[in-house]
């Protein structure tokens, strides 16, 4: 009986939040914050007229769950329900109601990206960074900038429409950057003056110190991707080359998105290693991803560089 009552809660939150919805993107339910008891496991996702429903690990209620959420789509302007089960192998993806558009658009502040929800994983958009992706915007005009794990180019998008005069995408994704590439048509932007080159970071700073030096860079890693990155030991490889590749003036978007590691973690390691940098400020999160504890959320650090002391 208490589940139910559970179920009938999300219900009435999914309602709310479904108020006023347009084409842009919105998280409508975000257990992964915490802030729900029992629900940890589950997101609600409004794509325009899709509703995009993600299970990051398995309740005995799922089948409860999952028929309150066909009830409830038809309630709502969306046509389509998929949902993904994340705890299974390969993470698959069934459409419950209705079918998937040819294509499938996240929409943000004038920008578009494609998305892949059939994936066996991430989808190419990563919503809860909207507020860095402002920041890069507001901040890019007349700048080189070095966009590190960019994975497929959201920020690169951001500062083309901000006026960077050029921008360097480096991911070891070839497909990544494939998608990123298709992101820019998408949005009718013209690609002279932005690379996408699939290198491995860690191993390719004399190459991309040729574009340098940078005047915006923004560091996006994962926490950990099992032969490429590793947040703990990886992360001060990257800080201890920022004096050689930034520009006098440089900002520094530095982002994490450990629950384990807080802010403190990068303020270190860019005092230890690139004092030059000074910290600025920590950017917002996005409401709608609240966590029961912020200081463990994703961090995005600004820093800007001064010669001066």
């Amino acid at each position: 009986m208490r589940r139910k009552m559970q179920i009938l809660e999300i219900q009435n939150i999914l309602q709310q939040n479904s108020k006023d919805l347009t084409k842009e993107f919105k998280r409508i339910f975000h257990g992964r914050g915490g802030l729900y008891d029992g629900f940890k496991h589950l997101t609600v996702d409004s794509i325009d007229t899709v509703l995009s429903v993600a299970l990051y690990f398995c309740e005995e209620n799922e089948d409860e769950l999952l028929e309150m959420l066909q009830k409830f789509v038809k309630t709502t302007n969306h046509k389509t329900l998929i949902v993904q089960r994340r705890y299974l192998k390969g993470s698959p993806s069934e459409i419950l109601v209705g079918e998937l558009p040819d294509e499938v658009i996240a929409y943000e502040n004038g920008m578009k990206f494609k998305l892949n929800l059939l994936s066996n994983k991430n989808n190419g958009y990563f919503p809860d960074m909207k507020n860095g992706r402002t920041f890069i915007k507001e901040n890019a005009k007349d700048k080189n900038v070095l966009n590190l794990f960019s994975y497929t180019c959201a920020f690169s998008i951001s500062a083309k429409m901000g006026g960077a005069k050029s921008i360097s995408n480096i991911d070891m994704s070839k497909g990544a950057l494939s998608t990123g590439r298709k992101n820019h048509y998408l949005n009718e932007l013209d690609t002279k003056g932005i690379s996408f080159a699939p290198y491995n970071i860690l191993k390719s700073f004399s190459r991309i110190k040729k574009k340098g030096p940078y005047g915006l860079i923004i560091i996006d890693p994962p926490t950990f991707q099992k032969g490429s990155f590793e947040a703990t030991k990886d992360y001060r490889k990257l800080i201890m080359k920022l004096p050689q590749i930034a520009s006098e003036d440089c900002v520094l978007l530095a982002c994490l998105n450990s629950p384990d590691l807080d802010e403190d973690f990068i303020k270190n390691l860019i005092t230890e290693l690139a004092p030059s940098f000074k910290f600025s400020h920590r950017l917002t999160n996005v409401a709608e991803f609240a966590s029961e504890d912020e200081t463990r959320s994703l961090k995005n650090l600004v820093f800007k560089r001064d010669l001066s002391s």
